[in-house]
Order: C-alpha cells, then sequence, then structure tokens
C-alpha cells in the first residue's frame, strides 16, 4: 500500500514540476503576435497556392503586416479581399482589373489531329513526352488534365479534349499556367475579349495539318483591323489589349476561326 502511494507522490510530483516548468517556458519563450497577420490571414483565399510566391497564406499574412508584401499580393483574394487588407493595413487600394485564366487553344477532338490514341498515365507531362505527344500540334493543349490537378479552386474541366476554364471561378493564382507543359494557359484581364487561341508558330501548312482551327500568320486580320493592334510574330497573331477596342473586325476576316469575341470557354 505504501509503494503504491509513494508512487502516486512521485507521479504527482513529476507532473507538478513539469507543468511549472512549461508554464515558466511558455512565459519566458512567447512571442507576441501582431493581431492583424490573423485578421489578414482571413481575407486570403485560403488554398495556400503560393501564388503571391509565400509558403502558404500564413506566410503571406505575416509578410503583409511586415510591409515585406503588397497587400494586393493574394490574387485569391479578389478585389474585396484586397480593400479589406488594405483597410487593416491602413492603406489605399490602388482599383484592379480582375484577372483570369484562359487557355489559347482550340484544338479540341475533330479539329486538331491525333498522333495515336494515348492510353497511359493521365498526365499531360508523361503524355507530352512520348512521341511528342498524342496530338499532332506540338502546341496543342494535350487535355489530361495536370491543369485541375493543380487548381485548388474546382475552375477547369476536360471537354472534347482540352481544358475549359470557368472565368466565374477562376482566382488568377497562376497554378494552371505554371503546370501547363505546352503553356497554353494565360493570365490576361477579363476585359480581354478579343483573343488569338493559337500559339503555332510553325508555317502555315504544317499550322494547317495538324488543326483546323490553327493560325496559319496570312495577316488578314492585322490589315483589317483600324487601330493598329494587331501584329504577326512568329507565325501567329497577336493583338495588343490597349489598343484593341473589341470591334471584332479581326475575328470576321480570319479564315481559321482561330480569334474568338466575347467567348468565355466556362468549364461547366
Amino acid at each position: 500500500m505504501m509503494t503504491i502511494l509513494f508512487s502516486g507522490l512521485v507521479l504527482g510530483g513529476l507532473g507538478l514540476a513539469f507543468g511549472l516548468i512549461l508554464s515558466y517556458a511558455s512565459r519566458k519563450f512567447h512571442v507576441d503576435t501582431d493581431p492583424r497577420v490573423q485578421q489578414v490571414r482571413q481575407c486570403l483565399g485560403g488554398a495556400n497556392c503560393g501564388a503571391c510566391g509565400y509558403a502558404g497564406c500564413d506566410a503571406f499574412a505575416e509578410a503583409v503586416v511586415k510591409g515585406e508584401a503588397k497587400v494586393n499580393g493574394c490574387a485569391p483574394a479578389g478585389a474585396e479581399g484586397t480593400r479589406r487588407i488594405a483597410a487593416i493595413m491602413g492603406q489605399e487600394a490602388a482599383e484592379s482589373e480582375r484577372i483570369v485564366a484562359r487557355v489559347l487553344c482550340q484544338g479540341i477532338r475533330g479539329i486538331a489531329k491525333d498522333t495515336y490514341s494515348y492510353d497511359g498515365y493521365k498526365s499531360c507531362i508523361i503524355a507530352a513526352g512520348i512521341a511528342g505527344g498524342p496530338k499532332d500540334c506540338r502546341f496543342a493543349c494535350i487535355g489530361l488534365g495536370d491543369c485541375i490537378d493543380h487548381c485548388a479552386f474546382g475552375a477547369i474541366r476536360i471537354v472534347d479534349g482540352i481544358a475549359r476554364i470557368d472565368e466565374n471561378r477562376c482566382t488568377a493564382c497562376g497554378a494552371c499556367v505554371s503546370n501547363c507543359p505546352r503553356n497554353v494557359i494565360r493570365l490576361m484581364p477579363v476585359s480581354q475579349e478579343v483573343i488569338v487561341r493559337c500559339r503555332n508558330s510553325d508555317t502555315a501548312r504544317l499550322a494547317r495539318d495538324v488543326c483546323a482551327k490553327a493560325c496559319i500568320g496570312c495577316g488578314r486580320c492585322k490589315r483589317e483591323c483600324q487601330y493598329d493592334a494587331i501584329t504577326v510574330e512568329n507565325g501567329f497573331a497577336r493583338i495588343d489589349p490597349e489598343k484593341c477596342t473589341r470591334c471584332g473586325a479581326c475575328a470576321a476576316v480570319c479564315p481559321c476561326h482561330c480569334i474568338t469575341v466575347n467567348q468565355p470557354l466556362s468549364g461547366t
């Protein structure tokens, strides 16, 4: 009986001692946290996507409070989140246009020719390394969903063999852009409604041979544009959004229909 009582007293004493030590250490090494860190954290997208350049939302919030990151550095937070963060930090939030990701390819089934039928692991990166990829066009969206795997917001689907982005869900975090092995996804202002959805820089004959909607660099759009908004470089057309008036004249004369107007490609 005495042995049990003694053991209980020893354990109780040890527990009390460790408790006192931990309490002392907690006070001794306590680091005050600026309450604004948590306030900023609550305004963020919460996906830990890393688009801000930091290791996650917590790291970004701390950087904002320290003055090391801009209040508009979190794209998923959107305009409202940015305004709230700016208010917390006592700053003015500069108005900025919403940015979205868009797929610069229309190589759906029946439009882009297939090199072979791919039946391996569903990865664009892996497929691209096998005989140049399953599509004849080396600039086409492979459509196996690497972008989907990296989208934390459920904004992307594969439809008819290419990625489709729901602009209502897209936060412009850029994860899809950085993980596309063909570089067919670009971030652009939502108001940029006239888009050349092709980046094929091969000759006109080669481009047309692999995709019915490939830009052949014919220059008809450039000649039709009255605002000098279009150039043809490296075999395909490019539109300057600063000069473009969204008139749609270029799309009307494009023989390959590779220029779209007012046509957000939704994922639904």
